[in-house]
């Protein structure tokens, strides 16, 4: 049997963690959650009730003590992290150093910005419709700020919002929507990187001959066009030597030579793990 055991006491009643929506029941819980959604935590995290939670249901008063100072005094939220993870010692230096670290550099950026980098993370953890309803949050904040004559980021962070729309959106394969977004954030600061993904986006919704039109017609970009098809037989021959292409081959084999029920059976268990392993990337 695996015992854990926790610092402080294990509570009984759960502390819901802001802007998470995550109930946790022990300090490592809570280091876990911080570490894994470090975009997602800002200073709401730094309040009354999660000090009387680790006094009471954690048992940890000399920590709820020494934190005190940080809420009341404005202390910054990277410091008050630090002290957390710290005390918890569930995770070594390097990497409380690292959180510490990307807390920092959040706190310098605009509100558009630290948005931005919270949505982001969505799309790293492949929950793609969460992240694009959030990014057209984004668009219409920008577009709020910018009809009021406010302050706004660079440029170039209006072409990487849309550009990561378009990253989302091919990973749910809808990739004439994925296009538009590329080549509007292409149009939006010129980026070379966001018209090649434009191209690639094109690329997957067209047949072969559609996209082999579509370049021909293209002025601009034409050294792309080749290049990112040197980059397709490239990514072809590398999936080809991939455990899941092997797999698919040799049943192919199996499904005119071999046993026809073990391929069925195969079958079945395949394509559950393909709709399982989809659903949980789209889900908001």
């Amino acid at each position: 049997m695996r015992v854990s055991v926790c610092v402080g006491n294990y509570a009984k009643t759960p502390y819901c963690v802001p802007g998470l929506e995550m109930n946790v029941y022990c300090m490592e819980e809570l280091c876990y959650c911080m570490k894994e959604n470090v975009f997602l935590l800002d200073v709401s995290l730094m309040n009354d009730r999660l000090l009387h939670w680790i006094e009471q249901e954690c048992g940890l008063k000399e920590l709820a003590k020494e934190l005190h100072p940080l809420v009341h005094r404005q202390g910054s939220l990277s410091g008050f992290v630090r002290m957390l993870m710290e005390y918890t010692g569930l995770y070594e230096k390097s990497v409380i150093r690292q959180v510490e670290q990307m807390l920092r550099q959040g706190a310098g950026l605009s509100r558009i910005e630290r948005k931005k980098g919270q949505v982001d993370y969505l799309v790293n953890k492949k929950k793609y419709i969460a992240a694009v309803r959030e990014y057209d949050g984004l668009l219409a904040m920008w577009k709020e700020q910018e009809s009021a004559g406010e302050p706004l980021p660079a440029v170039s962070c209006l072409s990487a919002i849309l550009h990561n729309k378009g990253v989302a959106l091919a990973g749910m394969m809808l990739y004439e929507r994925a296009a538009e977004c590329f080549l509007a954030a292409y149009r939006a600061d010129g980026s070379a990187d966001c018209f090649r993904d434009y191209l690639a986006a094109r690329r997957m919704m067209l047949s072969e001959s559609e996209y082999v039109a579509f370049a021909s017609e293209q002025s601009e970009g034409y050294e792309q066009t080749l290049e990112l098809e040197r980059d397709m037989e490239r990514f072809r021959e590398e999936w080809e030597q991939q455990p899941e292409y092997l797999l698919l081959y040799h049943r192919r084999e199996s499904r005119t030579g071999g046993d026809r029920q073990q391929y069925q059976e195969e079958s079945g268990r395949l394509i559950r793990n393909m709709k399982d392993s989809y659903r949980s990337s789209v889900s908001g």
